[in-house]
């Protein structure tokens, strides 16, 4: 195994992402977010797009999972779609490349064994595949990646669309995979992290819960009397 992803094993990875429009969005805040994750005992961070990425490199030491998510009209894919994100990510010094693993359509009609393939010719980097199921998850072994993820359940139409984690999903990759298993997708409690190391999970990833102050703020205003009042109509 590689030592970058043995570093990983049994602790916590911390996404620090904010999409634009959103309060913390921007370099300068996401390095300190992470700086504060790592602080608090994470063993890997993920981030989005190649600013925030060298950002953090720059004030962190933990090893660092690196995504680009962007919008291309003839595609569903989001995260990591094509070779100009994987050489942005690389460029910005990224540890690990993840990227979508589903049978989603890519913006150059690829499928992910073959983008997996193009990235082997190009660039020397781990490889993290974001799946959304049990046949994806394998799929992204044969096609030889380091990690895979369970980030991508319930963002296809065809995933188990359910509020909280696909914990079914993680147990049956966690069961039948050789490659580590990454807990990701949803998890909002140190109850729902301490169930997925429970099933197996190599690694958890939580962002949300940790890195999005409005969201968190969010669940806390849902529970107030103000709140109740206001859903009543009165």
């Amino acid at each position: 195994m590689d030592p970058i992803v043995r570093s990983l094993q049994g602790g916590l990875i911390v996404s620090c992402q904010a999409l634009p429009g959103e309060p913390l969005c921007g370099p300068k805040f996401m390095s300190a977010m992470a700086v504060a994750a790592q602080a608090g005992g994470a063993v890997g961070l993920r981030a989005n797009g190649g600013p925030d990425i060298e950002a953090i490199k720059r004030v962190t030491t933990l090893p660092l999972i690196g995504i680009v998510k962007r919008d291309y009209p003839t595609s569903p894919v989001y995260i990591t779609p094509t070779m100009a994100e994987v050489d942005e990510i690389v460029e910005a010094g990224a540890d690990i490349l993840a990227a979508d693993a589903t049978q989603l359509t890519r913006p150059d009609g690829s499928t992910f064994l073959e983008f997996v393939a193009a990235i082997r010719k190009r660039h020397r980097i781990l490889i993290m595949a974001d799946v959304s199921t049990r046949e994806e998850g394998h799929q992204a072994q044969e096609a030889g990646v380091d990690l895979v993820s369970t980030t991508l359940s319930g963002y296809t139409p065809y995933s188990q669309q359910i509020e909280g984690p696909d914990f079914t999903l993680l147990a049956e990759l966690a069961q039948r995979l050789t490659v580590p298993v990454i807990a990701e997708g949803r998890i909002s409690t140190p109850e729902e992290c301490q169930m997925a190391f429970d099933l197996g999970a190599f690694a958890t990833v939580i962002g949300s819960a940790i890195t999005r102050p409005q969201e968190i703020v969010r669940r806390f205003a849902a529970v107030t009397p103000r709140a109740k009042v206001a859903s009543k109509g009165v």
